[in-house]
């Protein structure tokens, strides 16, 4: 009976030996397939917002001050733009949301719920963090820490990036 229960014992811990080798395996094909994910989740929005710059906005003589439909207007620089207003309404969602996270500064997966994606999907968190870097480039929010946006005080110089000083 005992040799019996020492087999099946090593039997059980050669197939747990077995499938921790497979769960690391899978592991490592998960995280190359985020990765990749996220190359392609920033390249599209890049692609877009190309494609934005490029599409002139046309407007007839006479006609209302409305948005233009069509694709999505590109972020303008903080130093070329009156308002916010002059942002897109996802991105004007993703300044209010800011503003009232405060000091505390707003999180990716925050942003992702503000802008209504599912913030559990990676490439919906991801998008919306580039949407945030994006606001971060042109001088609209800051980044002082690691993935915390917030509104620069009024002292803070946005060729800074948004970094304290002395750091990289």
């Amino acid at each position: 009976m005992r040799a019996v229960l020492e087999a099946r014992r090593k039997a059980a811990a050669v197939r747990v030996g077995e499938l921790e080798a497979e769960l690391v395996r899978v592991r490592a094909d998960l995280a190359d397939a985020e990765e990749v994910l996220r190359h392609r989740v920033i390249g599209l929005e890049q692609y877009l917002e190309a494609l934005a710059e490029e599409a002139p906005a046309v407007v007839a003589v006479g006609s209302s001050r409305r948005k233009p439909v069509g694709p999505r207007r590109a972020v303008p620089h903080r130093e070329n733009a009156v308002s916010v207003g002059d942002l897109s309404v996802d991105y004007q969602a993703l300044m209010a949301a800011a503003l009232d996270a405060g000091a505390e500064g707003l999180g990716a997966r925050r942003a992702a719920v503000v802008l209504g994606w599912d913030s559990a999907s990676v490439s919906r968190v991801e998008g919306a963090r580039a949407r945030l870097k994006r606001l971060v480039e042109r001088g609209w929010l800051v980044e002082e820490k690691p993935g915390r946006f917030m509104l620069p005080t009024l002292g803070q110089n946005a060729a800074e990036g948004g970094r304290p000083a002395g750091g990289s």
